[in-house]
């Protein structure tokens, strides 16, 4: 059974840091890419920042920065580190990991979220 799980959410005030965590276990396969996303309330859910498999990254602009995602690959673990953290950032935060094995490509499997809060 694939699990995701998140860690590291939580509040924090403006101009502050989190390190958030999303360890996947029970994988077949290869590990094709490993993304964060968020949603605010009341607004849709945006792509954060990814990290590809030869470990390329890429950002949403409003982020640029300030994040950065990195990855573990012996733990099959991606990480998100969040500076400077503005009352904006606040959403819950969810990972997203992209696999493929000999049977089938496209896998994609999703954490149940953290939430993060940033006060003002």
């Amino acid at each position: 059974q694939v699990r995701l799980v998140e860690s590291g959410g939580g509040l924090v005030q403006a101009g502050g840091s989190l390190r958030l965590s999303c360890a996947a276990s029970g994988i077949i396969g290869r590990i094709t890419f490993m993304r964060w996303y968020r949603q605010a309330p009341g607004k849709q859910r945006e792509l954060v920042a990814l990290i590809t498999s030869s470990d390329a990254t890429n950002y949403a602009d409003v982020v640029k920065g300030r994040f950065t995602i990195s990855r573990d690959n012996a733990e099959n673990t991606v990480y998100l580190q969040m500076n400077s953290l503005k009352p904006e950032d606040t959403a819950v935060y969810t990972c997203n990991v992209g696999a493929s094995n000999r049977y089938v490509d496209g896998l994609e499997y999703w954490g149940k979220g953290t939430l993060v809060t940033v006060s003002s």
